[in-house]
């Protein structure tokens, strides 16, 4: 006779509580990411249950077959009054989780929320596993406590290796992880929506907006407007490339607390604001090249994003840049915090289209077979896998094949 772990399989139905303090609509890199995640997983027959703060007085939980929402209260989080943070809720997660028990707690965010999942999950003696989705010791530096990075590594450390797991988007991070102390991290990739990115969506009426032909050179820059995106490289940089062609453009797709005072200091960028969708895939396919100065990711979607819609990436040699970029092949690495040479690469890209062109080329075909489908079936297997190990009682097997 098979135990209930034994007869979990491939086609097992999982039902996933998935805690994060942020979701859609917000626009972030780990909203983003956890919106193709339930996606992803839905469409694979598992059942989810998010748990995340109220995002305004306006939003209502969803339920829907397979998917439904659990609201909690929120604060807004210091340098992004735009997000909230889950307040702590144990308590009310116990009491929630007693009444209907999931096969395992996906935490997104390690917030007073995601402690409380945590706490609450292994009170129950229910399965945990975690994404390491944000740098935030390495915020600390841009918004005046500095002294904190230590123990927030060290907060952030206890509160991962008190999973099952951590998962991480690159081997590189990987390392770096296991390097200071952390256990069970895995790497699952993150994919990109190759449809949406997509050369063919460039304008030529959305560059003549920006007093650019098809011959301007336009860089591009997608991110949150704000300290920690080392954004002063970007303007830095291109200063130079104007110097090599003064028709050159910058337009910065994004929002945030920095914006208004780069406009000032800098009235020939044009600023395009925040832009979601098919807007920014316009946006980013009616550019040449890409420029990402940021020091603080821990994957960058919009380094892959910029390489599906064909633009020649420049970035510095770390997380996804890392991962998909060969240097002169299909994009431009930098040495990790090497001002210089990134202003210096950029002058000199700027000087030869036709190497642009080469570059955009091979961008574009690099990230083709990095579907969302491929990376969700690898997750899948990792949840599996750690159910399967943790002996879940509560995992029936699915009546048809999943839809993949």
């Amino acid at each position: 006779m098979n135990t209930p772990n034994e007869n979990l399989t491939s086609s097992a139905q999982l039902n996933i509580a998935l805690v994060t303090e942020t979701y859609l609509p917000e626009v972030n890199g780990v909203a983003i990411t956890i919106g193709r995640m339930v996606q992803g997983l839905r469409r694979r027959q598992h059942r989810i249950h998010m748990i995340r703060p109220r995002q305004s007085r306006q939003d209502v939980a969803a339920k829907e077959d397979g998917y439904e929402e659990t609201l909690v209260n929120g604060m807004p989080i210091p340098g992004y009054p735009e997000l909230k943070s889950g307040l702590p809720a144990k308590g009310l997660l116990v009491r929630l989780w007693k009444l209907q028990r999931p096969d395992i707690v996906h935490i997104a965010t390690e917030g007073p929320l995601g402690w409380s999942a945590l706490s609450a999950a292994r009170k129950l003696d229910i399965p945990v596993s975690t994404d390491f989705h944000t740098n935030f010791h390495s915020y600390t530096q841009h918004y005046g406590v500095g002294l904190l990075k230590k123990p927030i590594a060290a907060y952030l450390r206890h509160f991962h290796n008190k999973a099952a797991c951590t998962l991480v988007p690159t081997t590189s991070l990987q390392q770096q992880l296991e390097f200071e102390g952390y256990r069970d991290v895995l790497v699952v990739s993150r994919g990109v929506d190759a449809e949406l990115f997509h050369p063919a969506k460039r304008s030529n009426e959305l560059r003549a907006s920006w007093n650019a032909d098809e011959n301007t050179p336009v860089v591009m820059l997608v991110s949150r407007i704000a300290p920690e995106k080392n954004l002063h490289v970007v303007i830095q940089a291109f200063e130079q490339m104007r110097k090599v062609n003064p028709l050159a453009r910058l337009v910065m797709v994004g929002d945030g607390p920095a914006r208004a005072e780069l406009e000032k200091q800098h009235p020939h960028v044009i600023f395009a604001g925040m832009q979601t969708g098919e807007p920014l895939a316009t946006h980013y396919a009616s550019g040449d090249i890409f420029l990402y100065p940021s020091l603080t990711e821990t994957y960058g979607n919009v380094t892959v994003e910029a390489m599906a819609s064909g633009l020649a990436t420049i970035a510095y040699d770390y997380a996804a840049a890392r991962q998909h970029i060969q240097h002169d092949v299909n994009g431009l690495l930098v040495p990790f915090a090497d001002t210089d040479a990134f202003v210096t690469q950029a002058r000199g890209l700027v000087s030869d289209m036709d190497r642009v062109q080469r570059l955009r080329i091979a961008a574009r075909q690099t990230v083709e077979s990095l579907t969302w489908e491929h990376i969700m079936g690898e997750m899948e297997a990792v949840l599996l896998d750690i159910v399967r190990k943790q002996g879940a009682q509560h995992v029936q097997p699915e009546l048809s094949p999943a839809t993949d």
